[in-house]
């Protein structure tokens, strides 16, 4: 078993990091440095760890490596956000750290100091307040950030929040867990978050574990959060938030989109993150892992952020079961059975597309599952069972309210969509799609031929919508909703009626194609002729404090709607008085009082 000062000797420690996150946006905010020692060794315990470095004086030695390891690694990896590195008030005030030391090697590395947040840690009593504050200032005047650690449980904590106005305060997780049910606790962080607001400070809360301490610590307003719910602690951490994680920032959020398809979901949705193994783990650990994981089908592979391999279950373990396989390979690293051209899928994707690659590639690809990226860096892996699953739930809540011709979301779907930009205060354009002449086109040839129609204005009208950013509905008949939040709406909608009146012609007969028309009886008995169909969109731009529900914003499609149809052929019309009322108010008003001087 390895001595502490066979530890330090050979620097024998590896750094893990664990996420600090905006709570409202689910942005990185940074990752806080922690330290473990050897492997099956009890000085693999931080606790254990610096209890013995406390005991045989190297206190300050383990503290200085502790720190170099964990830069190192954080520069590594190039993380992004602050690091909190972690210092103990005695060393803090030691004598020889205030030798630059630490500014040197982060020089070194080329990590600012404005970007390293020094989170002072008290687990015993702090007698020497005055030099403590004293090392904070000079900390502070060399670029470091200030956070004070375990607000609740430290010894003057309250009195440095008083005097120093840290960057950071982070709350005991006594205080966190729970706080869902402890209406005392809740009063606490309600307290502790005033305080933060009169003094410039953020709040980070320590120690979530559940979805319903997380909804609540972020509803009281607390800043930012860390915890095993988030994401517990890793040698190579995920830059992006959790699914569940997620889901309740999305929740929160109302730019979301409430309406799910498959088009619009990404392989985010089905990210699972699973701690990865560095290529030199040894083959053993790996074993050890599978052994204890029974539900755990593949381990990733990454090397400084970036995935290099995916190990199979059933693949590894059938290895190690042919005789002497196991005592042959026990020494060897894990790099040695990784299959190192795994399927890496970056997390934007839509699971479509995925579908559609999957089902024409290698059978391996489904069932190993693929690695999910951001950048090319690690986040998790997902399983084709996840994939699968999530198509599913898409394909059954647009079947809910699915207009039954064109499989595209009904009245429900659009009414939601529309009051959730509302309620995000972002402007954004509905065009409403009409065909002209319609059901006399319907009349004369048949209803067959009149859902053949529709059906191709639907596909046509989907090709010009960004998923990402676009919402496509059909509200019955030959009435199409567009809600766009696209930059290039207008170009899109240009490019729907140019495509509409070069492709139609092929659904119409060739007779009616030379006659530009058909005869048919009008509403009065009388036959008139009828033009061929054409397409008109009419487009209210909605600007969100002019509008209060999607009642008042379908009166203003529809009206937009009824100017197009004015025009003959294929047609755009753009309202756009509401989103410039107040700018065409000032510009009458300045009419009339030059029109009154004149007089």
């Amino acid at each position: 078993m390895k001595s502490l000062q066979d530890i330090l000797d050979k620097r024998d420690l590896s750094a893990l990091f664990q996420p600090v996150i905006d709570l409202s946006g689910g942005t990185i905010l940074g990752f806080e440095g922690l330290i473990r020692g050897p492997a099956d060794n009890p000085l693999h315990s931080p606790a254990n760890l610096f209890g013995a470095a406390r005991e045989h004086g190297l206190t300050f030695e383990i503290e200085m490596l502790c720190r170099q390891i964990v830069m190192k690694s954080f520069a590594a990896q190039d993380l992004p956000g602050k690091l909190f590195l972690n210092v103990s008030p005695d060393v803090l005030k030691h004598p020889s750290f205030k030798n630059e030391q630490t500014l040197a090697y982060l020089k070194n590395l080329g990590i600012d100091p404005e970007r390293v947040i020094i989170e002072v840690t008290e687990n015993q009593p702090t007698f020497d307040f005055t030099g403590m504050r004293n090392a904070l200032l000079y900390y502070r005047s060399k670029g470091f950030k200030i956070a004070l650690d375990d607000l609740g449980e430290g010894f003057s904590s309250l009195r440095l929040w008083s005097e120093l106005r840290p960057k950071f305060v982070k709350v005991d997780m006594h205080f966190v867990q729970g706080v869902n049910t402890d209406p005392l606790k809740q009063q606490f962080l309600k307290s502790i978050q005033s305080i933060a607001l009169s003094s410039g400070t953020q709040v980070i809360a320590e120690g979530i574990e559940t979805a319903a301490e997380f909804r609540t610590v972020r509803d009281i307003g607390i800043a930012g959060g860390q915890g095993y719910f988030i994401a517990r602690p890793s040698h190579t951490p995920s830059i992006h938030p959790s699914a569940a994680v997620g889901s309740l920032i999305d929740s929160s959020n109302p730019a979301k989109q409430p309406y799910r398809n498959a088009r619009s979901i990404t392989i985010e949705m089905i990210l699972n993150y699973v701690e990865p193994a560095h290529p030199d783990t040894g083959i053993e650990k790996i074993f050890f892992r599978f052994s204890e994981q029974k539900n755990l089908r593949a381990i990733p592979v990454v090397k400084n952020g970036r995935p290099v391999g995916l190990i199979n279950r059933h693949e590894f373990v059938d290895s190690l079961a042919q005789p002497y396989r196991r005592e042959l390979l026990s020494k060897k690293t894990c790099a040695s059975m990784m299959n190192t051209a795994p399927l890496l899928v970056e997390k934007s994707t839509p699971i479509h597309e995925l579908s559609g690659f999957l089902s024409e590639s290698e059978i391996r690809h489904f069932t190993d599952g693929f690695i999910i990226t951001e950048q090319g860096r690690y986040l998790g892996i997902g399983t084709g069972q996840d994939l699968l699953r999530e198509i599913t739930k898409a394909q059954i809540e647009t079947a809910r309210y699915a207009n039954p011709l064109t499989l595209l979301p009904g009245n429900v779907p659009i009414n939601e969509h529309i009051e959730h930009l509302l309620q995000s205060g972002k402007s954004f354009s509905v065009c409403y799609g009409d065909l002209d002449n319609f059901k006399p086109f319907n009349d004369v040839c048949g209803y067959r031929k009149g859902d053949e129609l529709i059906q191709f204005t639907a596909r046509l009208l989907g090709t010009i919508c960004d998923p990402m950013h676009d919402f496509i509905g059909h509200i019955g008949g030959d009435d199409f909703i567009l809600v766009m939040q696209s930059a290039d709406w207008e170009h899109r909608c240009h490019r729907a009626l140019s495509a509409f009146a070069q492709t139609s012609q092929a659904l119409f007969d060739l007779d009616h194609r030379s006659a530009g028309g058909y005869l048919s009886g009008d509403r009065q008995g009388r036959i008139v002729h009828h033009p061929l169909p054409t397409l008109s969109i009419g487009v209210a731009w909605i600007n969100p404090e002019l509008f209060n529900s999607h009642h008042e914003v379908a009166e203003a499609a529809t009206a937009a709607k009824k100017m197009a149809k004015e025009k003959s052929g294929n047609s755009l019309f753009i309202e756009r008085r509401r989103l410039h009322q107040h700018e065409v108010n000032e510009e009458q008003e300045q009419q009339e009082s030059a029109v009154a001087n004149f007089g």
